[in-house]
C-alpha cells in the first residue's frame, strides 16, 4: 500500500538517502563516451529476505526463464527428437510384423486336413529414402536449441521493456521527491516573509499550490512505479531490487554486424529453412509406399495319418503407383520449404534495421544527453541567481516559481536523458541478440 502526507514546511527532505544518491547520480553525466550499465534502478523491497531479492537484470531473467513452458518442456522436446533419431537410425522404417494363418477342413470333409502358417513381414526403405529421413531427424534435433535461444530473447526483451519502465518510474518518483523538498523549503521560507510582513498572503497561497502540485505529482509517480513493479514481477514472481552494474564494453557496438550475423531469431530461421528442406527432400523420395519382404513357413497334411510336410515362404510386396497422400505431402513440403525461405529473409531485413535503429537511437541519446546536461547546469546557476534576488525583495515570487519550474525540468530532462542512454543500450543488446549480463 502507498502512502503520503502533505510536508510541513521547513522540515520536508528526500525520504531516504538512497533517493539523494541517485538523484546526485542523475544530475551529472561524467564519461559519455562510454556504454553505460544496463540496469540502474533501485526498488523498494520492503521486509523481504536480502538473499532472495533479485538485484540485476540477469538474476531477474534467469529467474523469468525457469517459469517459462518453453525452458520446463525442453528434456521432453529433446527426448522426443532423440527418439525420431533412433527410428531413423533403424534398418526398417516401421517395426516388422509377425503373419500366423491355419487352415483346416474340421468344419467341412473333416478329413484331417491342416495347415499352419508362421511369418514375418518387414518393411523396406525406399531408394535414398533412409539417408533423408535421417537428415531430417537431425535438422530437426539441432533446430532445438536455436527454438530455445530464440525464446530466450523473446523473453529479455520483454524483460527489457518491463524492466526500462520500473526505472524510468523510479527515476520520475526521485525527481517528485526533490522538487517537492524544494516547494516545501520554499513555502516555509514565504511563510517566514509574511510573518515578518514582507510578502502578501497570496504568495502564501502560491507557494502552499506549488507544494501540493508537487504531492501529486509525486503520488502520480509513485502509482506508475507500482503498476510497472507488478508489471516486472508478474514475470519474474520475485521481489526485484536493481542495482549499478559494470559496463558492458564497448565491443558490443564495434562487433555490431558481426554479432547481428549470429543473432537468435536469424539462426531460428536458419534452422526452420533446413527442417523444410530436408522435408521436402524426404517427400520427394517417398513417391509410394514401402515395399515388404515376407518370410514364412508352412506346416500341412492333406489327409488324418499323413505325415505333416513343411514349406518355406520368400516374398516381396512391392506397391504400385502413388497414393494423393502422398502427392498433398509433397506439395505441402514445397510449400512450406518457400514459406521458410521467405521468413529467413526477412528475419534478416527485420534484424538489420532494428541493429541500425538502435545504433542510432544511442548516438541521438547521447547527444540529447550532452545538451540536457548543458541546460540543467544553466537553470541551476540562474535558480541560485534568482534564489538570492527573491531573498533579497528584488524579484516577486511568480517569477521565483517560474525559475523553479524550468529548473526541476531541466533536471528532469537531464536525468532522463542519462536514462535513455541506458536503455538505448540495452535495447541496442536486444537488436544484437544478446541476453542480459
Amino acid at each position: 500500500m502507498l502512502s503520503f502526507s502533505r510536508p510541513r514546511p521547513g522540515v520536508m527532505g528526500l525520504r531516504a538517502p538512497a533517493w539523494a544518491a541517485v538523484a546526485l547520480s542523475l544530475a551529472t553525466i561524467p564519461g559519455l563516451a562510454q556504454p553505460l550499465p544496463e540496469a540502474t534502478a533501485t526498488l523498494p523491497i520492503a521486509a523481504v529476505p536480502a538473499a532472495l531479492v533479485l538485484t540485476t537484470l540477469r538474476q531477474a531473467f534467469d529467474a523469468a526463464w525457469a517459469r517459462q513452458p518453453e525452458a520446463a518442456s525442453a528434456t521432453q522436446y529433446r527426448n522426443a527428437a532423440q527418439g525420431r533419431q533412433s527410428i531413423a537410425n533403424g534398418w526398417t522404417p516401421e517395426p516388422p510384423a509377425l503373419e500366423l494363418a491355419t487352415k483346416t477342413d474340421r468344419w467341412q470333409r473333416d478329413e484331417g486336413s491342416a495347415e499352419l502358417e508362421l511369418g514375418i513381414a518387414v518393411p523396406l526403405w525406399l531408394p535414398g529414402e533412409r539417408s533423408r529421413v535421417q537428415a531430417l531427424a537431425q535438422a530437426e534435433f539441432d533446430a532445438l536449441d536455436t527454438r530455445q535461444a530464440a525464446a530466450r530473447l523473446r523473453l529479455a526483451g520483454a524483460l527489457r521493456e518491463a524492466w526500462w519502465q520500473l526505472q524510468r518510474a523510479q527515476l520520475d518518483i526521485a525527481q517528485a521527491q526533490a522538487r517537492l523538498s524544494s516547494a516545501a523549503q520554499l513555502a516555509a521560507d514565504v511563510a517566514r516573509r509574511v510573518k515578518a510582513g514582507e510578502l502578501a498572503r497570496a504568495d502564501q497561497h502560491q507557494a502552499d499550490g506549488a507544494v501540493a502540485a508537487a504531492e501529486a505529482e509525486l503520488a502520480e509517480s509513485q502509482a506508475q512505479r507500482a503498476m510497472h513493479e507488478q508489471t516486472l514481477r508478474t514475470l519474474v514472481a520475485q521481489p526485484v531490487g536493481a542495482q549499478s552494474e559494470a559496463p558492458e564494453g564497448s565491443w558490443v557496438e564495434a562487433s555490431a554486424s558481426a554479432q547481428a550475423a549470429d543473432h537468435p531469431a536469424l539462426r531460428e530461421a536458419q534452422a526452420r529453412l533446413q527442417v523444410a528442406e530436408r522435408a521436402q527432400q524426404l517427400a520427394a523420395a517417398q513417391t509410394r509406399a514401402n515395399p515388404e519382404l515376407t518370410v514364412a513357413t508352412t506346416r500341412e497334411r492333406g489327409v488324418r495319418g499323413e505325415n505333416y510336410a513343411r514349406t518355406l515362404t520368400l516374398g516381396v510386396r512391392i506397391p504400385l503407383g502413388s497414393s494423393g497422400v502422398r502427392q498433398s505431402r509433397a506439395a505441402l513440403a514445397a510449400a512450406e520449404l518457400l514459406v521458410a525461405q521467405s521468413q529467413l529473409e526477412l528475419e534478416r531485413l527485420r534484424v538489420a534495421g532494428e541493429v541500425g535503429s538502435a545504433q542510432a537511437r544511442l548516438t541521438g541519446a547521447r547527444t540529447v544527453a550532452i545538451a540536457a546536461e548543458r541546460r540543467a547546469t544553466l537553470a541551476r546557476e540562474t535558480q541560485a541567481f534568482i534564489g538570492k534576488a527573491f531573498r533579497a525583495g528584488e524579484i516577486d515570487l511568480p517569477n521565483r516559481l517560474r525559475v523553479e519550474l524550468e529548473a526541476a525540468d531541466a533536471e528532469r530532462q537531464s536525468a532522463l536523458a542519462r536514462l535513455n542512454i541506458h536503455q538505448a543500450l540495452s535495447a541496442l543488446h536486444q537488436a544484437l541478440g544478446l541476453l542480459p549480463q
